[in-house]
């Protein structure tokens, strides 16, 4: 069982309430082989809402809140779903300041990438499950 992002599994949680679809993801979930996963919604985040950039170790919307904990707290619950279901993998939407992996948005919301985690990527990580973005699979 592995875990995925919810937005490439066709759910309409992204920030702007799109989805961004990923075959590879659907084929894994209608195999019965993936759980579908929104941190930021499962944080407490709204849909749709203000997009978020990490800066160091805290998340902000580009209105200037300060969103870190909800972020911190999505990647949490996550990580209790990955361990309830045994969870070694997860492919997550890349780029997030949730999801991303390696590559992530600078904070300054001009789409410029910098190397580095979302908040639930590394704290996958740092728990030894496997995290690929759908452009890995």
């Amino acid at each position: 069982m592995m875990l995925v992002s919810a937005c490439l599994a066709g759910i309409p949680c992204r920030w702007d309430c799109k989805e961004k679809s990923s075959a590879r993801v659907i084929e894994l979930l209608n195999e019965g082989k993936a759980i579908p996963v929104c941190p930021e919604q499962l944080g407490g985040l709204t849909t749709p809402r203000d997009p978020s950039e990490r800066i160091g170790k805290r998340v902000f919307s580009r209105n200037g809140e300060n969103v870190t904990v909800r972020f911190e707290n999505g990647a949490k619950i996550v990580l209790e779903i990955a361990r309830k279901y045994n969870c070694k993998e997860a492919i997550l939407k890349s780029k997030s300041p949730s999801c991303g992996s390696k590559e992530i948005y600078d904070g300054s919301f001009t789409g410029k990438l910098i190397a580095g985690d979302g908040v639930t990527a590394q704290l996958l990580k740092e728990n030894g499950i496997r995290v690929y973005t759908e452009d890995e699979v």
